[in-house]
């Protein structure tokens, strides 16, 4: 850094890209160059900042000093202190405002995209994880944090949905059968009805569900429970009629 006003614009290019993700409502690629030069400008603050520290605090055991030159000295050294501490200080935080707005999207993305249903949770658990449910446009966005988010996160859904939400655990509690509730399922518009009409758009296979296999091939109509299928729905395979 070749002087102390180029301070803190690297961070300022990162906020600017996360607004215009937010103008547009995109999840643009995710920027690890400009990542990577931040913690760069970060280090050698971090050096700076040490390096003005100890010229500011001479030994105690020097004695050619004066306490009144002592104070002198670290008054002289204290806006260098300060610039430096407050330009670290911004660029953490525009490191985490860029990151958590990047997780939100990707949150928002996994229930929009049908991710968040069982199907994407049980792919999950098989070892897929919720990036391999994610179009391929999104996957090529991601950084490798945050394909370990979106696994974390679907598994940690599947876990609660399993252990909190299903008859099994119900009857662990000494409850009986409990009715299961869908927690992946989406909440924009309630279901009316638990069963529902659908006509497969596209092929989407074999698919186990509460009146066990049926195989949803283009054309076909079929009642089902709509909790086994939401996430087709989803995902454009079936069109609710």
């Amino acid at each position: 850094m070749s002087n102390a006003s180029q301070y803190g614009d690297l961070a300022t290019q990162l906020l600017t890209e996360s607004r215009r993700s937010t103008a547009t409502n995109t999840l643009l690629k995710y920027n690890d160059v400009l990542v990577r030069a931040i913690i760069r400008e970060q280090r050698d603050l971090d050096a700076r900042l040490e390096s003005a520290l100890a010229r500011s605090a001479p030994d105690d055991d020097d004695y050619s000093l004066t306490d009144a030159e002592r104070e002198e000295l670290k008054n002289r050294w204290m806006p260098t202190i300060l610039l430096y501490q407050t330009a670290i200080l911004r660029n953490k935080r525009c490191l985490l405002a860029y990151h958590h707005h990047r997780l939100e999207l990707l949150k928002d993305l996994y229930w929009s995209t049908g991710a968040g249903s069982t199907a994407a949770a049980s792919a999950a658990a098989a070892g897929g994880g919720a990036a391999a449910a994610a179009p391929q446009d999104v996957r090529s966005k991601l950084s490798p944090h945050e394909v370990d988010f979106l696994r974390s996160y679907a598994d940690s859904l599947r876990i609660l949905r399993e252990e909190a939400f299903s008859s099994a655990a119900g009857a662990a509690a000494g409850e009986g059968i409990t009715e299961d509730i869908d927690l992946l399922a989406p909440i924009s518009h309630p279901p009316k009805d638990l069963q529902v009409h659908v006509r497969v758009v596209r092929d989407c296979g074999v698919v186990y569900t509460e009146l066990g296999a049926i195989d949803f091939k283009r054309g076909h109509r079929f009642l089902v429970r709509r909790a086994d299928i939401e996430h087709l729905i989803v995902q454009g395979y079936l069109e609710e009629l």
